[in-house]
């Protein structure tokens, strides 16, 4: 990591009363939970919106039971 980088990560931390490492990890779950709700709306939207089939499975398989 470039030295310029880290003093600004220091400089922030510093003005935080933090630490480097718990500035890292709340930017790195930040970024992970960014990307996880990302990819559930990229699939949300190539899924589109449920297409409605009946909705009454309970009634047919009691149907279907009852005919055997």
């Amino acid at each position: 990591m470039p030295d310029e980088l880290l003093a600004r990560i220091d400089a922030r931390v510093a003005s935080e009363h933090a630490t480097r490492s718990g500035f890292l990890q709340r930017l790195a779950e930040r970024e992970l939970a960014q990307e996880q709700a990302e990819r559930g709306a990229r699939v949300a939207e190539l899924l589109g919106e449920p297409v409605p089939l009946g909705g009454d499975a309970a009634k047919l398989i009691r149907e279907d039971r009852e005919s055997r």
